[in-house]
Parts: structure tokens; sequence; C-alpha cells
């Protein structure tokens, strides 16, 4: 089996071109070595697989080859994460701090002043908080 069409079928990445993109870029290795879209997969095999924002590297054994993309609850059964879980917490912590960041710019806190900020600031003897 084709270890691009294995990484879509699971679901790790999106789309099938990803998958193959990552692997030409040698995103993804096995035992050290990376691997070709074409690489045959085997059962066993541990592979080393980029998080979807690249900020750490899962490690996932395979159990299952798959041929089509599956449901979720049936694609994970395919494979196992060793990835250790004090670095999954670090990814969790960093999720958390970047969605706290996208609610606080969506707020409007940054950039020009709309006019209701404006005049709170103005009655508040210039001070804006």
């Amino acid at each position: 089996m084709r270890v691009d069409k294995w990484l879509w079928s699971v679901r790790l990445y999106k789309t099938r071109s990803k998958a193959s993109h990552d692997c030409s870029a040698g995103k993804i290795k096995r035992r050290g070595q990376n691997l070709k879209p074409s690489s045959a997969l085997k059962v066993g095999d541990t592979l080393e697989v980029p998080s979807p924002d690249n900020s750490y590297k899962r490690t996932v054994e395979v159990i299952e080859l798959l041929e089509k993309r599956v449901s979720a609850p049936v694609a994970q059964a395919a494979y196992t994460d060793h990835t250790p879980a004090e670095i999954l917490a670090e990814a969790e912590r960093r999720r958390l701090a970047l969605k706290e960041d996208r609610q606080f710019r969506k707020e409007g806190d940054q950039g020009r002043l709309t006019k209701r900020k404006r005049r709170q600031w103005e009655g508040e003897e210039g001070r804006f908080f």
C-alpha cells in the first residue's frame, strides 16, 4: 500500500495531494529514512508524521492498511499513536493560547478605535481601560 494513500485514508491528512507533497518534501519518515509517496507500507511500520500545524512530530504505528477513506472511529483504529504525553500536552497548551489570541483580536481591542471605544476613552479622562 502507498504511504500517501494510507495517510489520507486514516485521516492524518485532509487531502491525498497534501500527504504526497509532505512525503516528497521529506517530512514523513520510517526508521529515520525519508519516504516517497509511492513507498510500500506494511503492518507494523512506525512512521514519523508532522502535526497539522508542523509544531511537533507524531509517532504512529500502522495496525491496519486501509484502501479507502473511512469514518474517524475506524480510521483511529487503524493506527496507534505513540507520541509522548508531554509533547501532546504542550501542543494542546499552544493550541489554547492561539485560540485565546484569536478571541482577543476578534473583540476589536487592536487597531483603530471604533466610535464607541473612542468615546469611552475620551469619557474616562483619557484612559482607555
